[in-house]
């Protein structure tokens, strides 16, 4: 059955509906994300921006105002991430396009990183 708005009591039918990717993108960006298609592939291709070591030990959790905060398995993992940020970030432009994240704030889980 196609959607249709319910009529309202003056006749107005308001606006159509959104697609869910649109408001999710919307509210993303401005949270100061980069958007839907920046997370899913700062995501999908981690292990390509960090390399399948650091992978297995860490994972993206947010982009925010052009930060990207990483989650790490221990001290060690932080360390090499925080040493290795202008590489990664060079990656991540080339991914993303320069300036859509520039900076990594990197935190130690206790739980082990994933």
């Amino acid at each position: 059955m196609p959607w249709s708005p319910l009529p309202t009591p003056d006749g107005d039918q308001g606006p159509p509906p959104t697609p869910l990717r649109e408001g999710l993108d919307a509210v993303l960006r401005s949270l100061g994300g980069g958007g839907v298609d920046a997370i899913v592939l700062v995501h999908e291709r981690w292990s390509e921006l960090v390399g399948p070591e650091v992978a297995d030990r860490s994972r993206p959790i947010s982009v925010r105002d052009g930060c990207l905060s990483v989650r790490v398995a221990g001290p060690a993992w932080a360390d090499h991430l925080r040493w290795s940020e202008a590489e990664i970030l060079g990656r991540v432009d080339q991914l993303l396009g320069p300036g859509t994240i520039v900076s990594l704030s990197v935190r130690i889980d206790r739980h082990g990183g994933r």
